[in-house]
C-alpha cells in the first residue's frame, strides 16, 4: 500500500504534522507565534472539514461511519471521538480546559484507534 496514492498521502500528512510539532517545539517564540499565525487557521479548517464529513444524523449516528446500509454506524463517531480524546480529555479521562493539559497533551504520544476503543469501551459499559 506504501505505492498507492493513499500512502503517498499518508506520508506527507504525517511528515507536515510532525514539521508543524517539531518547529513549534524548536522554533523561538517568534518564529513559533508567525507559525501558529499561518498554520493553524489550515490545520483547524482541516479537522473541521473532516469533522463536517462525520456529522452525526439525527439518532445521533455517523453516516460516514456506517459500514453497510442496514446497520448502525458506531457511536460516538470514530472522528469525532478521536478529535474531542486528543484535544479536550486529559490522560486520567477528564474533562480539561487548562492550558497546562494543552500543554501536556501536546507533550503526550496518542495512540488513536487503542484510545479511542478504550474510551468507546469505558462509555458503553
Amino acid at each position: 500500500m506504501s505505492g498507492s496514492i493513499f500512502g503517498h498521502m499518508a506520508a506527507s500528512l504525517r511528515d507536515y504534522l510532525a514539521e508543524l510539532s517539531d518547529h513549534a517545539r524548536a522554533d523561538d517564540d517568534t518564529d513559533a507565534a508567525r507559525l501558529a499565525r499561518t498554520e493553524l487557521p489550515r490545520v483547524v479548517a482541516a479537522l473541521r472539514a473532516v469533522l463536517d464529513e462525520h456529522r452525526p444524523d439525527r439518532d445521533g449516528r455517523c453516516p460516514t461511519c456506517r459500514t453497510r446500509l442496514f446497520t448502525r454506524a458506531p457511536s460516538p463517531c470514530r472522528a469525532y471521538l478521536t478529535a474531542h480524546l486528543c484535544l479536550l480529555v486529559n490522560e486520567d479521562g477528564a474533562h480539561d480546559d487548562t492550558a497546562d493539559s494543552h500543554r501536556a497533551a501536546d507533550r503526550r504520544v496518542v495512540s488513536g484507534a487503542g484510545l479511542v476503543d478504550g474510551h468507546r469501551t469505558r462509555l458503553a459499559g
